[in-house]
């Protein structure tokens, strides 16, 4: 999500990505989960909410998780997590080291986060992380 640019699997997956992201504002509540989610409805790799790459998906959302320092269930505010995200993950540079086998890597490899200007290690403060 941090790299989406309206690229994906299929037309039907960017656009549900697009709406999917419109509708994250910072003090959403969502849930976190490993596996099949939201997100993965409309990708033609889902095929009845069962992803044919359950182990790769599963481990990425695992890796984020744990360097995030939450749990699979945890509910949270969409910006507190994303804050999370920048500042524990990509941020410090170690995105590649829980997703970077994915096929988008290159794409993600060559652009900023788009929430690198709100929140990370240089930043002082940001509303979604207590201090």
């Amino acid at each position: 999500m941090a790299y989406f640019i309206g690229q994906g699997y299929s037309d039907g997956f960017t656009a549900h990505m697009a709406e999917l992201l419109d509708g994250l504002h910072p003090g959403r509540l969502v849930c976190l989960t490993v596996g099949t989610d939201e997100v993965c409805t409309a990708c033609p790799n889902n095929s009845g909410g069962v992803c044919c790459k359950p182990a790769q998906v599963a481990g990425y959302d695992r890796g984020v998780l744990a360097a995030c320092g939450l749990s699979e269930g945890a509910v949270l505010p969409f910006g507190r997590f994303t804050a999370l995200v920048q500042e524990r993950i990509l941020g410090i540079g170690k995105r590649r080291l829980i997703c970077g086998s994915c096929q988008w890597d290159g794409l993600c490899s060559s652009q900023p986060s788009r929430w690198a200007a709100c929140c990370g290690p240089t930043k002082e403060w940001h509303p979604f992380i207590e201090n």
